[in-house]
């Protein structure tokens, strides 16, 4: 398998590798190659002592984080008011950007 790798250089004699989605997966080194050797050595580590596995959501239970959210969504689609109150909010920001403008 492959990973990324993030190197950073802190200084001349310090740097800091990172396996780019394991937050906890960071180590350093005095060269970028010790750093790179390091979290090689960490990852096969981690991955001996644990495993990947894939998980199914039930799409249902998203639907319904979602749906609640959107509940007001369309709740001005028939309003005949609604183009006058916009254009009203539309004129109290033009006059609100002017005065922040002085």
């Amino acid at each position: 398998m492959q990973y990324q790798v993030f190197v950073q250089s802190q200084s001349q004699e310090n740097f800091v590798a990172s396996v780019v989605g394991m937050p906890n997966l960071t180590v350093e080194g005095r060269t970028e190659e010790e750093a790179i050797l390091k979290v090689k050595s960490a990852l096969e580590t981690e991955l001996a002592r644990g495993k990947f596995v894939t998980i199914e959501v039930n799409p249902k239970i998203q639907l319904n984080a979602t749906t609640s959210k959107m509940r007001y969504a369309g709740i001005f689609a028939n309003d005949p008011t609604f183009d006058d109150f916009m254009e009203k909010l539309t004129v109290i920001r033009e006059e609100s950007n002017l005065a922040t403008d002085d």
